[in-house]
């Protein structure tokens, strides 16, 4: 009876065995199923929104000065490319140095369209900075809570009956900055100019909301 039950038991280790073995081998996809991911052609680059593309600018504007300040962010073209709903395919930061007395561009871009655009982060070279203003003071980066694609949605409801009666007039500025006006950063979104026509909104980017007109 020992015996019996001893062969029984091996019996059904090795038949467990045997189907762990086969669930392992059916779940491991073949070489040529590997081949053909591999062989995939990529995507077209997506579209990022501010934040996105901030961290990787401010990162290496940090590694240049260790007082770096943001004075604006803001988003930028790519030919090829069309910005939409608070995300683009380039983004540029205005960082300055008060303790170098200069100011760099930085910009993050989703592709490289030589000779100037380049994907990844990229910096141009120091300019003379004398320092921050009323109109243009240092963006607080701990209370940047409020995305660039929430901040458009916000803007795009704000405008939305302005935008109806005139549907060929684009956006033509999304941008972070912070004024002696205003206690936090602020998001200014415009569409159409001055001169034919334009609607702008002013949105709030640590709480994200709407800025009353006066």
């Amino acid at each position: 009876m020992r015996a019996l039950l001893k062969q029984c038991s091996v019996s059904a280790v090795a038949v467990a065995v045997l189907m762990m073995a086969g669930c392992s081998q059916s779940t491991k996809p073949s070489v040529t199923d590997q081949s053909a991911a591999a062989g995939a052609p990529a995507g077209p680059p997506e579209l990022v929104t501010a934040k996105t593309a901030f961290w990787p600018m401010y990162k290496s504007a940090m590694a240049w000065s260790g007082d770096a300040q943001v004075i604006r962010l803001s988003q930028k073209d790519v030919p090829g490319f069309k910005n939409q709903a608070g995300k683009a395919a380039m983004w540029e930061a205005a960082i300055g140095s008060p303790g170098k007395h200069q100011y760099r561009l930085y910009t993050f871009a989703i592709a490289t369209v030589l000779p100037d655009i380049h994907k990844g982060a990229a910096a141009g070279n120091p300019r003379p900075w004398s320092g921050q203003t009323r109109e243009a003071m240092p963006i607080d980066v701990t209370v940047f809570n409020t995305d660039s694609d929430t901040a458009y949605k916000t803007s795009a409801a704000d405008a939305a009956a302005w935008l109806a009666k005139n549907p060929d007039k684009p956006l033509t500025s999304l941008e972070l900055g912070s004024t002696y006006d205003f206690k936090s950063p602020v998001w200014y979104i415009a569409w159409g100019n001055k001169k034919s026509g334009g609607y702008i909104s002013l949105v709030n980017a640590t709480s994200g909301t709407l800025y009353k007109k006066k």
